[in-house]
């Protein structure tokens, strides 16, 4: 393993249900992962994790569900050999995948084999920020994971949703966890690629504003776009609400 990770622990997640190397210092596995795990619909055949990272989403998807065979595509190669450890420590080489490859690439996607229309489902949970609007970290990993330029025409999301288009199936489903001020952008750029587009907003306490939404949308279909009611994480004493303490055992699910 590169020393560009630097210190590698070994956490536990799903009470106890998954072991996952990570980097000590950097973007970790969090509340983000399992609450786009718990909205990530059941029984696809074919899933992709999206800048997969450690393999974090798609490894609890595959304790989770013993449906789908699962492909994880993360663009830096160290993180992605440590996807592929993670991999092995969880018993889940039979019906996993990993790729080290840059997703936007059309070019480097077709060399990796992955082909149009081969997915039915794919979940990612996509760096946040614009390079050019925030201050990034100080850890160079930590960074990377958080952190991306803009397309041409200032988008954060219209090359993943352009990715997403050419890999779904017709009537294949996309699921993301994003932040909420890119709502505008995600319904521009679905235009024309994806309908049904839901979302529900993820709230810290009732009486604070959003800072997560998670999103699904289904490619080619008509159908409107839904506002779903808000999960809540935290009660007025600050501890996890029942869903939101289910979903960090892997036991909550995010209906759609």
């Amino acid at each position: 393993m590169s020393e560009a990770l630097g210190e590698i622990v070994t956490d536990q997640l799903l009470n106890s249900r998954l072991t996952l190397r990570q980097p000590a210092k950097g973007h970790k596995a969090g509340t983000d992962a399992l609450l786009l795990a718990a909205a990530t619909p059941r029984g696809a055949h074919h899933l992709l994790d999206a800048g997969a990272g450690v393999g974090t989403i798609g490894l609890i998807l595959a304790q989770l569900d013993p449906s789908p065979q699962i492909t994880l595509v993360e663009r830096d190669e160290d993180l992605a050999k440590l996807a592929a450890e993670n991999m092995s420590l969880n018993h889940c080489e039979h019906r996993m995948q990993v790729c080290a490859l840059d997703l936007l690439k059309p070019q480097m996607r077709r060399q990796a084999g992955l082909t149009q229309n081969q997915f039915d489902l794919i979940v990612c949970n996509p760096p946040f920020y614009a390079q050019a609007s925030h201050r990034a970290s100080p850890n160079p990993q930590r960074a990377f994971s958080h952190m991306m330029p803009e397309d041409e025409e200032g988008s954060l999301l219209a090359p993943w949703l352009r990715a997403f288009a050419d890999l779904l199936q017709p009537s294949g489903r996309f699921v993301m966890i994003h932040r909420p001020e890119i709502i505008g952008d995600l319904i521009t750029h679905c235009q024309g690629r994806f309908g049904a587009l839901t979302i529900r907003p993820i709230h810290p306490r009732a009486e604070e504003s959003a800072h997560r939404i998670v999103i699904q949308a289904t490619k080619g279909s008509k159908a409107p776009l839904r506002l779903l009611p808000a999960l809540i994480l935290h009660d007025s004493k600050g501890h996890f609400t029942p869903l939101a303490q289910a979903i960090h055992k892997g036991e909550g699910v995010l209906n759609w």
